[in-house]
């Protein structure tokens, strides 16, 4: 495409006396796009005397004027009144975007969200030379990492050796520092790791900077939207922050933690070396006495430590913890909803709105509870069934349709069904139940034999029943009782097995026979 091709590079091999073929070929370009450059040079009167002090982006702008420029389609703020407004006491990012969102809503304009405004305005400091002034404020930001030097875990009964990742978070503007050990770095950890962080600091921040992991970050792309993983986009809801990741590979985004990793791998990884850890608890809680003795550390350049600068300055301006813990959460995406109006989640059953039933769901799981989503809307919530529960039902009143489409299936419901077949079959079904420890276990057993009343009438199913308890089989279930229905043994009223089946009728062919005698 003409709008990713070096217009200024174009113009300096021509200037050599390269034809527009020649340049193609060399370059590796379509032929095309170079002779759109060179028509466009043309018209524009642009040779390469004129183009050779000029930037590329000015060339290509010389040579397409407005192309490749894209309108946002949100309001744009005035970004020199909100660097000035910031240097004012008290004036935050989040109190004037919620300013500017006030008026774009008052003149009916599409406003930003957060996280863009705060991108932005970080491109506006970056690319006018200003100084930006929310990198240090107080209260503002926390930077987060996971350090990459780790320490280890002996199994004392297995001599087994395992790796302690530590999470570490920095407030940029006192320093102060959060250490915790991890035994791998997946997003339930991530996650946990960052709950404990908001409570050792006793309060939240509105911006958190970590780096673009995958247990936080989907895609950081270099223009658009960041997509972040719902699980972390929901933690950061639950503490109203806003998530900025670094730019790739741009580590001078978030110095703080750049530099309190450095320093981690010193205070505790260095001076816990010549500890031997057996317990994850001991060294958690030596990693909190290295991380003490490191945040009241008196400064070298400025009066006080770490912590005497977080507690007289910045713990004050923290927003407060919300009033119900954060609860971990894991996300399962694409459940299709049974026939029955029932998902399937670790061996158990839990009700959908039966207008959904088909249709596929995500489910969002976390210690306590399940709730059903499709797509951004939350279908219901259920209470999770213990672990050692299976093939058990939640099933909510408000889910099923009205009246008695659908129940879920009990004791008293199969032995009634049972006993309209008839005794032999009742006997059957209770020898079923009889055999298995929780009820709940004998009810498949027990409705595949009743379901054969589908295919089977019930009559002769209680004949296969009658015949099944007549044999040497203690719990007869459905694997005895079809071969009788297949074969016909109900309507003879015995077992194949039984005796005189031979005297029972019929004739035997003798010798002749098979010798071709007679046919």
């Amino acid at each position: 495409m003409v709008r990713k091709i070096k217009a200024k590079l174009v113009l300096q091999l021509r200037g050599q006396g390269l034809s527009g073929r020649a340049i193609a070929v060399g370059q590796g370009m379509s032929r095309h796009s170079v002779q759109a450059v060179l028509d466009a040079a043309d018209r524009a009167g642009l040779a390469w005397a004129d183009a050779d002090d000029m930037a590329d982006a000015e060339v290509y702008a010389a040579l397409f004027p407005g192309r490749g420029e894209r309108e946002s389609v949100f309001v744009q703020p005035d970004w020199q009144r909100v660097h000035r407004e910031l240097a004012r006491v008290g004036v935050t990012l989040r109190l004037l975007h919620q300013e500017y969102a006030d008026r774009a809503t008052r003149d009916r304009l599409a406003a930003m969200s957060y996280d863009r405004f705060c991108r932005l305005y970080a491109d506006y400091a970056k690319v006018t030379g200003a100084s930006s002034r929310v990198g240090h404020k107080a209260g503002r930001s926390v930077e987060v990492d996971w350090s990459g030097p780790t320490m280890q875990l002996l199994d004392a009964t297995t001599g087994e050796v395992s790796k302690v990742y530590l999470f570490v978070a920095c407030l940029p503007f006192s320093r102060y520092a959060f250490v915790q050990g991890s035994l791998d770095m997946r997003q339930e950890s991530w996650l946990r790791a960052h709950a404990e962080m908001f409570a050792f600091f006793g309060g939240t921040v509105p911006r958190i900077v970590p780096d673009n992991l995958k247990t936080g970050v989907i895609e950081r792309p270099r223009e658009g939207e960041i997509v972040l993983n719902d699980a972390y986009r929901e933690l950061a809801a639950h503490y109203s922050a806003a998530v900025l990741p670094a730019r790739v590979r741009h580590p001078r985004d978030k110095p703080s933690v750049e530099n309190t990793v450095s320093h981690v791998a010193t205070w505790v990884i260095a001076g816990l070396r010549e500890e031997t850890f057996t317990s994850m608890g001991v060294l958690q809680a030596r990693i909190r006495e290295r991380v003490t003795a490191y945040n009241d550390e008196p400064f070298q350049k400025r009066a006080g430590s770490r912590r005497s600068v977080f507690l007289a300055e910045e713990a004050p301006l923290l927003g407060g913890l919300p009033a119900i813990p954060y609860e971990i959460s894991s996300w399962t995406y694409g459940r299709k909803v049974g026939r029955n109006g029932h998902i399937v989640w670790a061996r158990n059953f839990y009700s959908a709105p039966f207008a959904h039933i088909g249709a596929s769901v995500d489910l969002r799981v976390t210690a306590t509870t399940i709730d059903i989503y499709r797509g951004d809307e939350r279908l219901t919530s259920h209470l999770l069934l213990p672990a050692t529960a299976v093939n058990q039902y939640r099933t909510r009143e408000t889910d099923l349709p009205e009246g008695h489409g659908w129940q879920a299936w009990d004791r008293e419901r199969i032995d009634a069904w049972a006993t309209r077949v008839g005794p032999s079959a009742t006997a059957v079904i209770a020898r079923v139940f009889e055999s298995v420890p929780v009820a709940e276990q004998g009810f498949d057993p027990a409705l595949a034999i009743l379901r054969l009343t589908k295919r089977f009438s019930p009559t002769r199913v209680e004949a296969a029943c009658e015949l099944a308890l007549a044999g040497p089989v203690r719990s007869p279930r459905y694997a005895h009782l079809r071969p009788i229905l297949d074969t016909g043994q109900d309507k003879l009223g015995r077992l194949d097995d039984e005796p005189g089946g031979d005297e029972a009728g019929g004739y035997v062919r003798g010798s002749a026979y098979y010798a071709g005698g007679a046919r």
